[in-house]
């Protein structure tokens, strides 16, 4: 900018500005004295003077007399007031200051004698209080100080138009003689006005904006309640699908587990009986060889020849009644369980694609 704003009662600040505060503690004062004791407002004209040379307003006074005797009030609202008044002969209230008695006339409370003083007094105060600023609010004193701004090259112009050209205020005399003859100038106060209202409405899109935004924010804030109840409730299914497979994975091991403990056990208890079977043949060889090798030392021919016949005979049903176990006894290759198919359409386990359980349609699928 080329010049500087600056209001014309700047660094005006000094011992008046004392005085000023001085002067208005004395005027809280003075009308703290001229407030009426019934009303406890200024006094409003025409004010009387008690005998107690206490002050009151006329018509406070006359409440107080009306109160204090309600019998002496007219019978008659449309009656005229010297009849009013003439019934108020003898009658009698107190000051509501000292509480003296005040004893009227006939002529009520217009017999009492008015203050002109104090009226006086309330003229010079209410002009006074007429003169004095009045508090604005921050809005009115900105612009109030923006209209006394003054121009820096021409100190006593007031800044009262707009340059759109160099986009800044500027005197009448700056358009005419100074550095913006030839720019395009606009009064200041319809720039102000239109830049005010300019500067409203977009106060009004921001806040219709961020309305909309924190409808959003509420929106997604549900929306995650949503999707973490949903979640959870997803997880808890299957983890239930899972428990569920490895259940019926258990309960097919224990029967498959079963089937082969029967089958071994039937196996080995026939080997068992086989063997103790295969034993006693055993003991019965053992002892029919011991009786051939001793019949071998036979040293008669007849003798050998007759014991010979006896042991080729129990040596032949020995031999006939030997028994082998079957080749499938000592192997269990029937019972390979073949999982390699069901191992990988486990490990290709997934999450069927369209609607689910609860209805709803599975977003992340339909996206892919």
């Amino acid at each position: 900018m080329n010049f500087a704003l600056r209001p014309p009662s700047e660094g005006r600040s000094g011992p008046g500005s004392g005085r000023g505060s001085g002067r208005g503690t004395i005027m809280e004062n003075l009308e703290k004295q001229l407030i009426c004791p019934v009303c406890l407002e200024m006094f409003s004209k025409p004010v009387v003077i008690l005998p107690c040379q206490h002050n009151l307003c006329r018509k406070c006074a006359n409440d107080m007399f009306q109160s204090s005797n309600p019998l002496w009030q007219s019978r008659s609202s449309s009656s005229s007031s010297s009849s009013s008044s003439s019934s108020s002969i003898g009658s009698r209230f107190r000051c509501p200051s000292c509480r003296q008695e005040v004893l009227l006339d006939r002529h009520g409370v217009y017999g009492l004698q008015r203050n002109l003083l104090v009226e006086n007094i309330l003229d010079l105060y209410r002009q006074q209080e007429a003169s004095r600023p009045v508090p604005m609010k921050p809005e009115q004193q900105q612009q109030q100080q923006q209209q006394q701004l003054v121009c820096e090259d021409h100190e006593e112009e007031r800044i009262n138009i707009f340059c759109l050209s160099c986009e800044t205020p500027t005197c009448s005399m700056c358009k005419v003689f100074g550095k913006h003859k030839a720019c395009d100038v606009a009064p200041l106060s319809s720039v102000y006005l239109r830049q005010k209202t300019d500067l409203s409405d977009g106060i009004a899109m921001l806040v219709a904006n961020n309305d909309h935004i924190q409808t959003l924010i509420s929106e997604m804030e549900e929306m995650c309640c949503c999707v973490e109840e949903n979640g959870q409730r997803q997880r808890e299914r299957l983890e239930e699908r899972f428990e569920a497979l490895v259940n019926i994975l258990d309960e097919r091991k224990q029967d498959l587990v079963g089937l082969i403990s029967k089958r071994h056990d039937d196996t080995l208890r026939r080997l068992r009986s086989l063997i103790g079977r295969h034993s006693e043949q055993l003991e019965a060889a053992v002892a029919l060889l011991e009786a051939a090798i001793q019949s071998m030392e036979e040293p008669h021919m007849p003798l050998f020849i007759q014991s010979a016949e006896v042991l080729l005979e129990k040596m032949a049903v020995t031999a006939s009644h030997l028994e082998r176990p079957e080749v499938r006894f000592e192997s269990a290759s029937h019972f390979v369980l073949d999982t390699d198919d069901l191992a990988e359409l486990l490990r290709n386990i997934h999450f069927s694609s369209g609607v689910g359980d609860d209805g709803e349609e599975d977003h992340e699928e339909r996206e892919q």
